[in-house]
């Protein structure tokens, strides 16, 4: 039987496991294609499954149904999410998984316990907004064209130092154990910064009335909160290379795959 994996939990956070060594079914939850959502005991770590076709398609549907199942774990246990679509074939290797990467699980689990996600996502007006001609190759040997490579160059770290400031603001005010950023330039002029913030569960609060503050007094930008989510951005960083990886999933986490802008010294990585 193949298990479809959602996340990775503490067993003693599910008291439905005390007395099993068996998956158990976890109560008034449906997975990916409405199948029923079972504890997996694997020693001290609880594997949130569901039994899985494996010749199934997996849609934008299943992509939500694997953060909700997530979200739902989340309420109970501090979780590693996996990557959305990992499916273990059968039971062998997915205890077999488990346990070759058990310490690592164990350790990352303790690290992010008691801490939370939240994302920002902050619309700023592109600081170079005078659009250069674009020539073809036969035209690329001349000065013209040289000196349109040069203002891109220059407009490219006008847009980093932009952006890096503007992280570094919303570290000084967030103030973040951790923080993830990425910088991307939309069609319709603007800067877009995606950061997610690692923040104590018990602080989510704070947080949320320091947006609405820190929002309603800027006045050169735009700014959007979600949260609080499982700590996506940071399970990845702690689980690179690790084999059957938990990790942000493709359709179901706050953001896609980020580029770090580390304060003060980063590259901003432009989309």
């Amino acid at each position: 039987m193949a298990w479809y994996a959602y996340c990775i939990g503490e067993k003693q956070a599910f008291p439905e496991l005390a007395r099993h060594r068996k998956p158990v079914p976890l109560e008034n939850v449906l997975g990916v294609s409405g199948n029923q959502v079972f504890l997996y005991p694997a020693s001290d770590l609880a594997v949130i499954v569901s039994e899985h076709n494996p010749a199934e398609n997996l849609n934008q549907k299943a992509g939500i149904d694997h953060a909700r199942v997530i979200a739902d774990c989340f309420q109970h246990s501090t979780v590693l999410p996996f990557r959305f679509g990992t499916v273990f074939n059968d039971d062998e290797s997915l205890r077999k998984s488990i346990r070759s990467n058990q310490r690592q699980f164990m350790g990352n689990i303790e690290k992010l316990r008691g801490k939370t996600e939240m994302h920002l996502k902050i619309f700023v007006e592109d600081c170079c907004t005078k659009e250069l001609s674009h020539h073809g190759p036969a035209e690329g040997v001349g000065r013209e064209y040289l000196s349109n490579l040069r203002e891109n160059a220059v407009r490219q770290r006008e847009r980093q130092t932009r952006a890096r400031a503007v992280s570094f603001q919303m570290h000084r005010l967030f103030n973040p154990l951790d923080e993830e950023v990425s910088c991307r330039l939309t069609e319709s002029g603007k800067m877009v910064l995606d950061i997610a913030h690692l923040i104590d569960r018990k602080c989510v609060e704070k947080y949320q009335n320091k947006f609405h503050s820190t929002s309603a007094t800027l006045r050169d930008c735009q700014m959007q909160l979600s949260g609080p989510w499982p700590p996506y951005h940071f399970v990845h960083r702690l689980t690179r290379g690790t084999t059957a990886t938990p990790t942000a999933p493709v359709a179901a986490g706050p953001a896609g795959p980020v580029v770090r802008v580390p304060e003060a010294t980063a590259h901003v990585a432009m989309a």
